[in-house]
């Protein structure tokens, strides 16, 4: 069978036999693309991580926030190239990185805890994020209708995570996709921050569990609100209360949880 020329960046093809009904089908189908992510800071190896190889500039200026605080004129530049042994994102920055700021996190699909070396490094204390606006109940169904038909990625393999950045009436302005949720969240900040999106004009809704570290970047890039599809850990429930944070798990049509800071929904 001819392998299609047809191309979507991040979604690979292989062959496959699909049995169905005892029957088996020789066919192509649509996987997700995983490749390693070598991130460097002003030359210096800080992070190999697994990632999708799309939007890798706007993961670049998120990750450089979230996970450096970097951000505005203190992010210089950002140069991605692809090597035959994956892909380098390198950052520069316009002051030195504090010492110890090195760490790896080989191998894993967005995972920002692995190769941490100390409490300290895991537990992070953002600062407490404005008060935004007040958003209806609604307008959180109306962006998780709107986000199930704007993953590509997503439709064509079954097996991406999404971040979308939506206004108060629900409105998607933005939505970033990743194998990671991490990196997709990293993705989506980085495009807000490109595009100058005030983080406190509307709300975050990502296609995950909410960790404690999708609240902590949430919160560090100052996002009042964040919505998940799926449940929320108790750590990143303790971290939304401490912060600011409002924090939406199980959304679905016609339900959803508040876990913290009610107070920005209103319901009809």
């Amino acid at each position: 069978m001819r392998m299609p020329t047809d191309r979507i960046e991040g979604v690979a093809r292989r062959e496959v036999v699909d049995v169905t009904g005892g029957v088996p089908t020789t066919r192509h189908d649509q996987l997700a693309e995983e490749v390693p992510l070598a991130i460097r800071a002003n030359g210096e190896p800080l992070a190999v991580m697994m990632g999708s190889p799309c939007a890798l500039e706007d993961f670049a200026r998120g990750f450089a926030l979230t996970e450096l605080g970097v951000a505005g004129d203190g992010l210089l530049s950002v140069d991605v190239q692809t090597l035959l042994e994956g892909i380098q994102i390198d950052i520069h920055t316009r002051e030195p990185l504090p010492v110890g700021t090195e760490r790896w996190l080989p191998g894993r699909s967005g995972c920002g805890i692995c190769g941490n070396r100390t409490l300290e490094d895991v537990v992070r204390h953002p600062d407490a994020v404005k008060q935004g606006s007040v958003i209806a109940s609604s307008a959180l169904a109306v962006a998780l209708a709107e986000l199930e038909k704007r993953q590509p990625l997503n439709a064509a393999t079954g097996a991406i995570h999404a971040a979308a950045w939506a206004s108060v009436d629900g409105t998607l302005m933005l939505v970033r996709e990743d194998v990671g949720r991490h990196n997709a969240l990293d993705k989506l900040i980085g495009a807000m921050l490109h595009e100058s999106i005030d983080a406190a004009s509307g709300f975050a809704l990502v296609t995950s569990r909410a960790s404690y570290e999708m609240v902590a970047k949430a919160a560090m890039a100052g996002m009042p609100l964040l919505a998940a599809i799926s449940a929320p850990t108790a750590l990143a429930v303790d971290l939304a209360l401490g912060c600011g944070l409002t924090l939406v798990g199980f959304l679905r049509d016609g339900r959803h949880v508040v876990y913290s800071h009610p107070e920005r929904l209103t319901t009809p």
